[in-house]
Formats: structure tokens, C-alpha cells, sequence
């Protein structure tokens, strides 16, 4: 595939225990996923696609222009919901694809590109992703913030919601060696197919981090140091309401 070139698949279900309805929820006078795929389509992406199993996020995003895919409502991840979608569509097994969450209003489109550029500069990577320095100590001892400690050449030791790594002797800032890893993804569509076929890991379900079977499979994540910080993501109404001030809505 030509060099550069790159897919975003946004993942968008309907169903969310905390905010039903979370991708439609309206921002500033549109609905979260439209300011989502403005952002995909502002990255470079030669396609943008929303991958959803629910027909309402199907019409609303008809309504402003998106291309979208149904896909099967047996999904367990987004990994498996874009893989799906590169079926479907036909893509080579060496193209890459962005998974963009579909509650990331905020993202940066510089991101988007700069996780696909990662990933196509890595060829021993089957995964690209980023993260950016912890802010705090607070931030660090936080479980709903994933944290990740790096090799010396950027590769993913492991992904964790503890504090790692552990200060032992209590006279250091632990906190300057982990760094937040943002839910942000590339990956080729040969890994995508195999990725349904690798076992579940223990860590994975433990942490609820569905990367770490990758890690634990002994394939390696590339970690690229994000050119900016993102803004907020939307988990919560609390969320909601603080992406709502931040979009001027």
C-alpha cells in the first residue's frame, strides 16, 4: 500500500452502562461520534469508517455524511469489531488500520496520523500506540488511568492500572518512569485476522486490558511519545458536561 497511507475505523455502540446512548449524546449542538469522525477525517486517513452493531448510531451518522459498517453483535472487543470491517472491505493484509474510540471528541487528528506512522515504521511490531507523560502522583496511583513502562526502545514491557513500577525504597518518583498510555491503536489487517484466534491471557483478564494479550503472547507494542496531550475522554456525565464547556457547547 502506498506509504503513509492508512484506515480509522471508529468502534460505536449503543449500549453503555454508565451513559446509554453515549455516542449520540449530544456535544455543542452534534452528537459525541460526529465530532469523533471530524477529527478521523482530519488526520490524513484515505477512509474513515464507523463499525457499529445498532441501527440508531447507523442513521445518525448517515445523517452527517459518515460511511459506516454494521457489523455482528457477538463482538467482545473493538479489536474484533474493526477486524470485521477489514473483511468486509476488502483491505490487504499489510494495510493499516487506527482504532479511534468513538467517546474521544478531543482527539487530536495529529495523533491519529502519528499512531499510524509508528506502527509503519516498526516492522517488528504487530501493535502501535501511544501514551504521554503522568501529570501527577495522584495520576500515577489512579486505576482508571493505564499506565505503561517502556524498554529503552520504546517497546511495551506491560500495561497496568497500578502504580507501577513499585517504589521499593521510597525515595524516588516512581511516577517518572511510567508513562499514561492513551487508548489509541494501529494495526495491520493480518494481525487484526489472527488477533480473534489468540487465546485470552490470565493479565488481560485480570487488569481488563485486552493488550496485554498481545504482550503475553510474546508480541511486541511499539510506544510512540504523543505529539500532544488529548483532551478528555467521556466515560461519565461528569465527563460529558466538562468535553460539553471544552467544545464550547
Amino acid at each position: 500500500m502506498p506509504e503513509g497511507s492508512f484506515k480509522v475505523v471508529i468502534p460505536a455502540r449503543y449500549a453503555s452502562t454508565r451513559l446509554p446512548g453515549k455516542p449520540l449524546l449530544p456535544l455543542a449542538g452534534r452528537p459525541m461520534l460526529q465530532h469523533v469522525y471530524e477529527r478521523a477525517m482530519q488526520s490524513g486517513a484515505d477512509e474513515v469508517v464507523i463499525a457499529t452493531d445498532d441501527r440508531r448510531i447507523e442513521s445518525a451518522a448517515g445523517d452527517f455524511g459518515a460511511v459506516t459498517c454494521m457489523t455482528a453483535v457477538t463482538h467482545t472487543s473493538g479489536t474484533e469489531r474493526i477486524a470485521e470491517v477489514a473483511t468486509k472491505s476488502g483491505w490487504t493484509d499489510d494495510c493499516i488500520v487506527v482504532n479511534l474510540q468513538g467517546d474521544e471528541p478531543l482527539m487530536p487528528p495529529a495523533l491519529i496520523s502519528q499512531v499510524a506512522a509508528g506502527l509503519a515504521q516498526h516492522d517488528d511490531a504487530v501493535v502501535a500506540t501511544l501514551a504521554c507523560p503522568l501529570t501527577d502522583r495522584q495520576e500515577w496511583q489512579d486505576p482508571n488511568v493505564v499506565k505503561t513502562v517502556l524498554d529503552r526502545d520504546g517497546y511495551a514491557l506491560y500495561f497496568s492500572r497500578a502504580p507501577v513500577p513499585y517504589d521499593r525504597d521510597g525515595d524516588a518518583d516512581a511516577g517518572q518512569a511510567a508513562l499514561r498510555h492513551l487508548g489509541l491503536y494501529a494495526y495491520r489487517v493480518d494481525f487484526l485476522q489472527a488477533y480473534g484466534t489468540l487465546e485470552p491471557s490470565p493479565l488481560e483478564r485480570i487488569e481488563k486490558l485486552e493488550q496485554l494479550r498481545v504482550l503475553w503472547h510474546g508480541m511486541r507494542i511499539h510506544v510512540g511519545i504523543a505529539q500532544q496531550r488529548p483532551g478528555p475522554g467521556v466515560d461519565t456525565q461528569a465527563d460529558l458536561e466538562r468535553v460539553s464547556l471544552l467544545l464550547g457547547g
